[in-house]
């Protein structure tokens, strides 16, 4: 089932002052955030480019404002370019960006441009919340 169609998890917290995942979304893309082990994490679903980088944009850029560390999901990003490229670079510069179980098509880009040995990437958000 593509992502686009699948329905978004419900996470619920007993914790205090936990704030409930939000969802930023534009056709073709979805961004869900939320906080594990107190680390924020932003999970992308879908193609990026910059026509539809906008919601993941807003939301690496108001995780980095308000925590040190930033775990990017990026196993559902099923295409990305420049914008995207550009995007974690800024965002490895505002904050601790970890990048978790990126695609193929992700993994190359990374590769390709040198941005891989920029940014610490994991194969797991619990891993990247550990290290």
């Amino acid at each position: 089932m593509p992502w686009d169609e699948a329905a978004a998890p419900t996470l619920t917290s007993n914790a205090p002052h936990t704030p409930l995942p939000s969802q930023r979304t534009v056709p073709g893309s979805s961004v869900l955030e939320y906080e594990t082990r107190g680390i924020w994490v932003v999970a992308a679903r879908g193609a990026y480019d910059m026509d539809s980088i906008t919601p993941l944009a807003d939301a690496l850029r108001s995780a980095a404002r308000k925590h040190p560390k930033v775990i990017l999901d990026a196993s559902g990003i099923t295409f990305a370019d420049s914008a995207f490229l550009n995007l974690l670079i800024l965002t490895h510069q505002a904050a601790t960006l970890r990048v978790v179980a990126p695609s193929p098509q992700v993994r190359r880009l990374c590769e390709i441009t040198g941005v891989d040995s920029l940014l610490q990437i994991r194969d797991t958000v619990d891993d990247a919340a550990r290290s």
